[in-house]
């Protein structure tokens, strides 16, 4: 039986976002525990610990993932990203269907599924897809590195849920094989020019169908690291990154 949102309290909800300065207030956005759900991570892995903040970086990390960063940095954005796994972790698609419907602010027209985390089970990935079903008229987009769980349904993804391959991660191999539209974080200008990508500044080439496209490195970056110096030689240029700034609904 499906609940009736009505019937919740608002802890039993989970918690969506309206867009920071790159996506604009008119994109909603859903986020979990960077690198805890994030089975397919791989060159981006990072995790900020759920009691201190505290940043461990993945073993192949070739630049820090920007979420870990704000979780490590703001207790609130940590916990409300904690607090919606919780909720999620072990039920069954239909079940993460229901709640994520009657979690869904009235007024989403367009939702970003994760500024933070993935698809962590095949279970979690199916649940969005029936949200998407039947909410025909709101356009829903994500990007992942949970490939594998992506393939296995890709002749019924629903016209309204736009997908990106986020390269980087241990399903890499799948993106040429199923020839998936993908989105690669770039060092510099140059490096997407030099691979044929257009550089997406507000998430549009994202939610829209359209070819691969680059996102310039941004976020907190170890110090030293090549990350952290193309980051430097991109401020000198006048790259201002993007503002963590949200609004909670």
């Amino acid at each position: 039986m499906r609940t009736k949102r009505s019937t919740l309290v608002k802890s039993d909800l989970l918690k969506f976002n309206r867009g920071n300065a790159k996506l604009g207030k008119h994109i909603y956005t859903f986020s979990l525990p960077a690198g805890y759900s994030c089975p397919g991570a791989m060159h981006c892995l990072a995790r900020a610990d759920r009691d201190t903040g505290k940043i461990q970086d993945g073993p192949l990390n070739q630049f820090r993932c920007f979420a870990a960063s704000d979780e490590a940095q703001y207790k609130n954005t940590r916990l409300q990203r904690w607090h919606n796994f919780e909720l999620l972790k072990g039920k069954s698609a239909f079940e993460m269907a229901n709640l994520i419907e009657m979690s869904l602010p009235l007024k989403a027209n367009i939702i970003r599924v994760h500024v933070s985390g993935d698809f962590f089970n095949q279970n979690y990935f199916d649940a969005w897809m029936i949200v998407a079903r039947k909410n025909p008229l709101r356009t829903f987009y994500a990007y992942t590195k949970s490939l594998n769980l992506w393939v296995k349904t890709i002749g019924v993804i629903p016209k309204n849920f736009a997908l990106n391959a986020s390269r980087g991660g241990v399903h890499d191999a799948l993106i040429s094989q199923y020839n998936l539209k993908s989105a690669e974080v770039v060092f510099s200008v140059k490096e997407a020019k030099d691979k044929g990508l257009e550089i997406d500044h507000d998430d549009s080439h994202a939610y829209k169908s359209g070819k691969s496209f680059g996102l310039l490195i941004h976020g907190t970056q170890p110090a030293g690291s090549a990350a952290s110096k193309a980051l430097s030689a991109l401020r000198k240029e006048g790259w201002t990154g993007y503002s963590r700034k949200a609004v909670a609904v």
